[in-house]
């Protein structure tokens, strides 16, 4: 069976593993670090956040199982801010995170949003490396050691992401129409 997009809420039953799994990783990476009880972040957005008109809440599924998610909620008018990211420990080093970043790119410029902002923490080498490869601008100085920022945030203008969007013909140059 081939992989799915299934968009859904972070309260789906399908869905639970994940947060559970992205839960423990931010206890067990940062503990009570920023001053909070481990794993606090979780509980920090309402899952209505994550429901559109200005959010939205996508798994990816393999043979009905839930291999991967994300999502994102309004950050401003123009801006959705991308939320809870992960991979299912079992299934890493299969581009589906970078999967699931396009495809809530994509579904972002579709509810609207011309630009993407997000944060993730200095523990987390592996999430900034993949914002850094899909194009994401760092707002913080890349050759500083992270610990410095905690927490390490980026922007990326979806222009592109429209663009792949359109209709073939309306990808061509005028002068090549």
């Amino acid at each position: 069976m081939a992989d799915e997009f299934v968009y859904t809420t972070p309260l789906d039953p399908l869905a639970q593993p994940l947060v559970e799994q992205l839960t423990w990783e931010y206890a067990s990476r940062y503990g009570s670090y920023f001053g909070e009880p481990p794993g606090a972040e979780m509980s920090r957005y309402p899952a209505s956040l994550f429901a559109p008109p200005e959010g939205n809440f996508v798994l990816l599924l393999r043979d009905g199982r839930a291999i991967a998610g994300g999502a994102f909620k309004r950050y401003d008018e123009q801006t959705a801010e991308l939320k809870r990211m992960w991979t299912d420990s079992a299934f890493r080093r299969q581009g589906l995170a970078r999967r699931v970043v396009e495809e809530l790119e994509a579904q972002a410029v579709r509810q609207g949003y011309g630009k993407i902002f997000l944060t993730t923490g200095f523990r987390q080498p592996e999430a900034r490396d993949l914002y850094l490869s899909t194009g994401y601008t760092p707002l913080f100085d890349p050759a500083v050691d992270p610990e410095v920022y905690k927490k390490l945030a980026f922007e990326k203008d979806l222009a592109v992401a429209a663009y792949k969007l359109r209709p073939p013909a309306e990808q061509l140059p005028a002068s090549a129409a």
